[in-house]
């Protein structure tokens, strides 16, 4: 009889008392991180170096588990080299593609606005850019993370230093390489 009531009990009590859910035991909560980085890129011409600083955004798990989103907004003004600025202000997806203990890879494709002033000031322009990128970062503490990115920037629409007919223009691609540091607010 006595037998007959624990089976009975345990099976009648809810399973919750139990269990843990999964996503508690793993983390899977939305992640929101921001933080800045220096930024060093090389424009379209020349040998000359674009350096100044980025901040960033990142929002984790937004659709699935290894996709988020990404904003940035970069001003590359340190050194004018022939009075030339870039500054761009960029947002899209981006995957986490590998995790190892602290080290994250992330591949992203951002899109966005592009602006410039030609060298000697010839002129500025504000062009649609779009950029295929990557992220390499490394947690250091629950909330504090370093990472280094690498973007190849395709500014289609921009000009160039073609300005006389009948050259093609076939855009801008400045490329270049961020290192920085993140906060992760939740």
């Amino acid at each position: 009889m006595l037998r007959k009531l624990i089976v009975a009990a345990l099976l009648l009590s809810p399973a919750s008392i139990f269990a843990q859910v999964a996503s508690a035991t793993r983390g899977g909560e939305l992640g929101l991180s921001a933080g800045a980085e220096y930024s060093n890129f090389k424009p379209d011409w020349g040998f000359s170096r674009l350096q100044g600083i980025t901040i960033f955004a990142d929002a984790d798990h937004i659709f699935l588990n290894k996709l988020g989103i990404e904003g940035e907004a970069r001003w590359l003004n340190f050194n004018k080299p022939d009075g030339q600025t870039e500054s761009n202000y960029l947002g899209g997806p981006r995957y986490r593609l590998l995790r190892y203990h602290g080290l994250s890879l992330y591949g992203k494709f951002l899109f966005g606005a592009g602006l410039i002033t030609y060298p000697g000031q010839i002129g500025t322009g504000s062009y649609f850019a779009y950029v295929p990128g990557g992220t390499v970062e490394y947690r250091l503490t629950h909330r504090l993370s370093v990472r280094g990115d690498y973007e190849y920037q395709f500014w289609p629409s921009a000009p160039g230093l073609v300005f006389t007919y009948p050259q093609p223009s076939n855009g801008l691609t400045p490329n270049g390489f961020s290192v920085g540091a993140s906060y992760r607010i939740f």
